[in-house]
């Protein structure tokens, strides 16, 4: 690990000397090459540059233990538990950190959330949960776009895509993948009985057309009249889009914007997420033949979180975490959850990694 490491700190301070380069900072496109390149590797470096220090630190106070000065020594004796943890702690980051990145991690998001099990309630929490996802994203600072929206009964939502635009964003939501499930009173029930009721949340990275090569003779294009509420010229003209790609019969529709252009672009970059999502699974699953036997897979048919509004508390059931204050939580108070699912899963992945390795030895 440790000649791993050098190679990327060499690698990183190459990178730095490249970017004050008259040519490259003349050349755009090289120049964010290089830059992206450098961005991704700092991180790493500043947590090993972090743990050589504070293993000199370790070293020089190991030396001072045999000083004759009884306060020096009783100094170093005191700083060295301490020391030693926090080396500990740099050496679990630095091992994550050199975990096999999922190539997905730093595009752009496609979430699409359904209306699961529950009628009107389920529709109603389907647009909490995209309310919950938009707040974040405002408060993360991150740009989003409604693509393809269609209504349920009493102002709730049967399915919605939303692009979310922030380089990295994947990283952080992947894990939102699966069954979300509200146990709550509904405003649409009159004797003050809880329901059950489910929502169904994907996240699929943003593909690129040179991810997904998708020629017009792969799926088939139907424009339709819009349906739903939407302004004077949705429901009189024929800019809803429906594509049905031939291959794998998934369909996509969009209608939400007035024209046919517009909706059939929508229409192709959420064809294009999911046909990279297959794909990208294809390859994991290839590369990790265990991958299916792994806790919180984000398989969207697993029940991963449950908020209980009776009792104030959320709860996700693949990594056993319980908070409370689920009005924060519903307007988008969500970082410290996406933070622990992260660590969780991240510490799962250098679980499986360690045991490779040692049925390799």
């Amino acid at each position: 690990m440790n000649h791993k490491l050098h190679d990327l700190e060499r690698r990183f301070e190459r990178l730095t000397l490249e970017l004050s380069n008259p040519e490259v900072l003349s050349a755009a496109e090289k120049f964010q090459k290089v830059a992206r390149e450098r961005a991704s590797l700092e991180p790493i470096v500043n947590v090993f540059r972090e743990f050589n220090k504070v293993g000199k630190e370790i070293e020089d106070n190991e030396l001072l233990l045999d000083e004759k000065d009884e306060e020096l020594r009783a100094l170093a004796k005191e700083e060295l538990p301490g020391l030693r943890e926090r080396h500990a702690v740099l050496e679990h980051e630095l091992k994550i950190l050199l975990l096999p990145k999922d190539p997905a991690d730093e595009k752009n998001v496609i979430l699409e959330i359904r209306q699961g099990v529950g009628g009107d309630e389920a529709g109603l929490f389907a647009a909490d949960l995209l309310r919950m996802y938009l707040r974040y994203a405002e408060r993360q600072g991150w740009k989003y776009e409604i693509l393809s929206r269609s209504e349920s009964g009493a102002g709730g939502i049967k399915e919605v895509q939303v692009q979310i635009q922030r380089e990295g964003a994947y990283s952080w939501l992947k894990f939102e993948g699966g069954v979300h499930r509200v146990q709550r009173v509904p405003a649409t029930e009159a004797q003050g009985r809880i329901h059950t009721s489910t929502a169904t949340v994907a996240v699929l990275p943003e593909a690129d057309e040179v991810d997904v090569k998708l020629d017009e003779k792969d799926y088939r294009k139907d424009v339709m009249r819009a349906g739903g509420p939407g302004g004077q010229s949705v429901n009189t003209t024929d800019s809803a889009v429906r594509l049905t790609h031939l291959a794998t019969g998934i369909i996509v529709v969009c209608q939400d914007e007035k024209s046919q252009i517009k909706n059939y672009a929508k229409a192709l970059r959420i064809l294009r997420a999911k046909l990279y999502e297959i794909e990208v699974e294809k390859q994991r699953a290839e590369r990790d033949a265990s991958r299916s036997g792994m806790v919180g897979s984000g398989d969207r048919s697993e029940k991963i979180r449950t908020y209980n509004f009776p009792q104030d508390r959320l709860t996700d059931h693949r990594i056993g975490l319980t908070r409370h204050n689920l009005d924060a939580v519903m307007d988008g108070d969500i970082h410290d959850l996406l933070v622990a699912c992260r660590n969780h899963f991240m510490a799962s992945q250098l679980e499986a990694e360690a045991a490779r390795s040692e049925a390799r030895i």
